[in-house]
């Protein structure tokens, strides 16, 4: 059984992640994307499902951890009865290379180090060849399966049943390294990692990027931590920026609202961008601009809400047998079928985020603003089309308020690029379209008792509402806004968090319920703030922050109950909205 969600630790190279236990197991590894089928997947199963565990082998060892600073270099440290040493994970940042590292350092006195190595390929689908290829002096392993190849390189792991296990001392000041490194199958065997370069080059990059951020106010170091989050979720090559590292974690214990969140979706890329043009960082704004214009080049007709980290189109969902998925919840799924949904909200959301990196500072690039020309065709095609809305509902389209609202947001963005920077454009009929979805919201959003519905058939309110006033539609104290909030007070948050929408309205579509959804909480965290609850703010953020695990890690979704962690971790959603909540406290 894996461990819970929030005793994982996350390990990145900007390619991809894995997932650390705080007992030292490696249980979730993709090689070599993000969205790559796993090598370790032992978070969706057990160990007989791949799997790296590293730990000492005294069975009364403790341990702490924490990163090297603004890194995601992880360093556990062991005390066990015969000593202390420690264990520095890290997936290498290297352009042409992928590898992790696992090293162990000796503190004091001696201890003794099991390594047990169970390496399973395409989602535990493919139990690799192994055999061994190294010297006495410098053993290795080889594993291969149909593309990929593994080298296993440190002390001499000999075969075990299915597993491959190796033990070790490790006395004070003693340094021991373990490597894996992938390659394709049909190239040469890579040569070993220079292992001490590679820490020094990983650790340089991680702290020299974070030293380019820009942030004071409170829960500053929370607010670090969330930036390189979101930047360890972007692919430093392509500029995609993935929802979250895994798949399938659960939102309901044993539940089946299992989803792959390893993709880029528009939206929450979207809402990356204007966290990272609010502190400065306008170069990684200007790496996903590109990666939009590539991805959705050609007919504006044919946009998705979502994509693969390279631009991909085609992510067919399926269901997956060979992962039992995390603590019996299943079925486990691969690809997303909210690929082919339309969801009208996504077209405001970039052509916010556009707005909000060009008033930073970012300057129009040769096709940026045709790109921006497209999104506002699409958007004057489809205005009276109903959809599938932010939370990507399996039920019947809706005209939902925060959808419209969207909509309504990319047409005034721009209207306001033309009226402000002069650029060229149909402004009549953008400004037409704006008006008319304002005065439809107006009328039709807002339901008898004057607080803003979730859509015109139903008197439920929405978490997504939370949004209105942060792309200008209204301002907090907006009494419709007011009005909004005591709903969702009363509604949607029985144990003090936010939940997404009452799953009992039937709007989803799903069986089952859902926990709630970090990132709404941080939302009503900023419009308290907005609207002058600087106390209730204050307190909200207190009780969600504490929600990340001991790094400073989010999920999607918190029991409150269970104090546990639930869907898929780390959540990009989870961590930018800490950071617009950490902006409205600062303000």
């Amino acid at each position: 059984m894996p461990a819970p969600i929030e005793d994982y630790a996350l390990l990145s190279d900007c390619r991809t992640a894995a997932l650390v236990s705080a007992a030292g197991s490696i249980d979730w590894l993709c090689l070599p994307r993000y969205d790559s089928p796993s090598v370790f997947g032992a978070l969706l199963g057990d160990d007989a499902h791949g799997s790296w565990s590293l730990r000492p082998t005294d069975p009364s060892a403790t341990s702490e951890r924490r990163y090297d600073g603004d890194t995601f270099i992880l360093v556990t440290r062991w005390t066990t009865e015969s000593g202390v040493a420690e264990v520095h994970d890290f997936l290498a940042y290297d352009d042409h290379r992928h590898d992790l590292v696992r090293r162990v350092i000796g503190v004091r006195g001696d201890v003794e180090f099991e390594s047990a190595l169970r390496l399973r390929f395409d989602y535990a689908r493919a139990l690799p060849w192994v055999r061994q290829i190294g010297s006495p002096v410098q053993p290795a392993l080889l594993a291969i399966a149909g593309p990929d190849a593994l080298v296993a390189r440190g002390p001499l792991h000999t075969a075990d049943g299915q597993a491959h296990i190796a033990r070790w001392p490790v006395g004070a000041d003693e340094a021991v390294d373990s490597t894996l490194t992938w390659a394709p199958s049909y190239r040469e065997v890579p040569d070993p990692v220079d292992v001490e370069g590679a820490w020094e080059r990983t650790r340089e990059w991680w702290t020299d990027w974070a030293g380019s951020l820009s942030h004071v106010g409170p829960h500053h170091t929370l607010v670090i931590r969330s930036l390189l989050v979101l930047r360890a979720l972007t692919h430093r090559d392509t500029g995609g920026i993935v929802a979250a590292a895994t798949t399938s974690l659960p939102e309901q214990v044993g539940g089946a609202r299992n989803w792959d969140y390893r993709y880029v979706w528009l939206r929450d890329a979207a809402l990356t961008i204007q966290a990272y043009a609010a502190h400065g960082l306008l170069a990684a704004a200007a790496q996903w601009r590109e990666w939009l214009l590539r991805a959705i080049a050609g007919d504006p007709g044919d946009i998705q809400i979502m994509y693969g980290v390279a631009g991909e189109r085609d992510l067919p969902e399926r269901e997956l047998s060979s992962l039992p998925g995390y603590d019996g919840a299943a079925p486990v799924r691969v690809g997303n079928g909210a690929v082919s949904q339309w969801q009208a909200d996504v077209i405001g959301e970039v052509m916010v985020a556009l707005d909000a990196a060009r008033r930073a500072g970012l300057a129009e690039s040769q096709f940026s603003w045709a790109l921006q020309l497209q999104l506002l065709a699409q958007a004057a095609a489809t205005v009276d089309e109903p959809d599938q809305g932010i939370w990507e509902i399996r039920g019947e389209p809706r005209m939902f308020t925060h959808s419209r609202v969207m909509m309504w947001a990319a047409f005034d963005r721009g209207v306001r690029a033309a009226d402000e920077l002069g650029l060229e454009g149909d402004v009549e009929l953008w400004r037409g379209l704006r008006d008319r979805l304002r005065d439809e919201i107006d009328a039709r959003g807002v339901g008898a008792d004057g607080f803003f519905v979730q859509h015109p058939d139903t008197t439920e309110v929405d978490a997504a509402l939370l949004q209105l006033p942060l792309v200008g539609f209204c301002a907090a104290d907006d009494p419709r806004m007011l009005r909004t909030v005591e709903r969702i007070e009363r509604t949607l948050m029985p144990d003090g968090f936010v939940r997404r929408y009452r799953t009992a309205s039937g709007v989803d579509g799903l069986a089952g319920d859902e926990n709630p959804f970090v990132a709404c909480s941080f939302w009503l965290v900023q419009q308290y703030a907005g609207s002058g609850r600087h106390a209730d703010a204050a307190g909200l953020m207190a009780t969600t922050c504490a929600a990340a695990n001991d790094l400073g890690l989010l999920s999607e979704e918190y029991d409150p109950v269970s104090r546990h962690q639930l869907g898929n971790t780390p959540q990009a959603l989870s961590h930018l909205a800490l950071v617009g909540a950490a902006d409205a406290l600062a303000v």
